[in-house]
């Protein structure tokens, strides 16, 4: 895929949201290789600042600022957000203010601005992370994870605190979707919210233009909602903007419980370190496969009805911690699992998920279902020199909390296969008997390279 910038400059003014400025901001094309750069133009000598993680403060509140040097910038996760939607790789954003306009809380108006100015490949190749293992964060009760995926979706539930405005939605990220159905999705906060955040200078250029304000059961807002779901599609569209911050197009499928911005830059920061880290220094020699020191078959035998821990970590890739499977219990015609993981107090997770409550995490529930689905599948096709990939989750509900003490009942049913490579299948998460958890998953079968090659 090629890189893109904008073919002609474009400009828009209005109020900013949290210092109340008027603030004229323009759009210009940049050339290859440039990036997003944004660039004051009320400072002296003009400073330019290029948004990267390593840039961003520590303490978010309700947006995202940056800063190098003594150039500061304020609520940029509107503009990123606009911009990385729209597949602009590279564009000069100037601005005279440290914060850019609200407009209508949206990414909508910086969208159109965007495509008024018209979007133009360029003569080089858009460069891209793809992420081969799973991360997640987690922070309180709100929670993270990004998996591999060949491509870049994003799976959100948004809640406040009382559940009364719990909202879901799974969506692949593309410039027609990101533009039709998350860019108009307007900004929002509590009604008992406004105060804390006036007395600490924030919002000072807030309105019911440019936010909803959730009160009780109610809805104040200047027009209808514009969608059913818009307070979750405007955490998608916050979390685009944020991950941004790497530098360059993810493909990676985030699973996100309750985000915000300081947990969104948290992954980002993760996700840049995975980056940037080299690549382990492959063997010089190969392991003979019947030597000594040869590791036990990655093979699961038709026979084996059962898989003990060590076998697991013979066919899995995965170690500790991220290991969510400590026994197969059953095996069924290559197309049913059922496999227990033991959650106990002693996972690392629990020092920060809850303190003094602790509570498993959903992600990590539908991790152990991949990896119980993993299982399944390399069993039911030829599994020496390969693995297992989880691709993406649909129609994921948690039902109750998982405690340390609980045994984790996980049953995984194949529910379609094709060429023997990708796999779709219905998982469900157990405790006593009751449902935990559902999810119906899709992950792909892949080479890798001969071990000690």
């Amino acid at each position: 895929m090629r890189q893109r910038t904008l073919l002609r400059e474009v400009s828009t003014h209005g109020k900013a949201l949290h210092t109340g400025q008027m603030v004229h901001l323009t759009f210009k094309p940049a050339p290859v290789n440039h990036g997003i750069v944004f660039k004051r133009t009320d400072l002296y000598g003009k400073p330019e600042v290029q948004p990267k993680i390593e840039f961003v403060q520590d303490k978010l509140v309700r947006s995202t600022d940056i800063s190098s040097g003594h150039t500061s910038l304020h609520t940029i996760e509107h503009v990123l957000s606009a911009l990385a939607g729209c597949g602009i790789d590279n564009c000069l954003v100037e601005l005279d203010a440290s914060e850019p306009p609200i407009l209508d809380g949206s990414a909508k108006h910086y969208v159109n601005l965007i495509q008024k100015a018209e979007p133009v490949e360029q003569d080089a190749d858009r460069d891209c992370f793809e992420l081969k293992e799973p991360i997640s964060v987690t922070e309180g009760n709100r929670s993270i994870i990004a998996l591999p995926y060949n491509g870049f979706k994003v799976t959100c539930t948004s809640a406040d605190d009382r559940g009364i405005h719990t909202q879901h939605l799974s969506i692949d990220i593309s410039p027609d979707e990101y533009i039709a159905g998350i860019a108009p999705a307007r900004t929002f906060t509590v009604y008992e919210d406004i105060e804390p955040l006036l007395k600490m200078g924030k919002i000072q250029g807030g309105s019911l233009d440019s936010a909803i304000v959730i009160k009780g059961d109610q809805i104040l807002s200047k027009e209808p909602l514009r969608f059913e779901d818009e307070f979750v599609r405007h955490k998608i569209l916050d979390i685009v903007g944020d991950l941004s911050l790497l530098g360059k197009s993810l493909k990676a499928h985030i699973v996100a419980v309750r985000p915000g911005h300081k947990l969104n830059s948290e992954l980002t920061k993760v996700l840049f370190q995975k980056m940037q880290a080299k690549p382990e220094p492959k063997a010089l020699e190969p392991v003979r496969k019947d030597g000594p020191a040869a590791k036990k078959s990655k093979m699961i035998s038709p026979d084996e009805t059962q898989i003990n821990i060590r076998r697991i970590l013979d066919i899995l890739p995965h170690a500790y911690p991220f290991v969510l499977v400590d026994r197969v219990i059953e095996l069924k015609d290559d197309e049913e699992i059922t496999a227990i993981k033991n959650v106990t107090i002693n996972e690392p997770y629990f020092t920060g998920h809850f303190p003094g409550n602790p509570v498993m995490p959903g992600v990590l529930q539908m991790e152990s279902m991949a990896q119980a689905a993993g299982l399944l599948m390399l069993r039911k096709i030829s599994s020496e020199g390969k693995v297992a990939l989880f691709m993406s989750a649909d129609k994921v509900k948690f039902r109750r909390a998982v405690i340390p003490g609980d045994q984790l009942e996980i049953n995984v049913k194949i529910t379609k296969v094709r060429a023997n490579r990708l796999a779709s299948a219905s998982a469900k998460c157990f405790v006593e008997g009751e449902l935990a958890s559902s999810a119906e998953l899709m992950f792909t079968v892949l080479d890798v390279p001969e071990e000690g090659m």
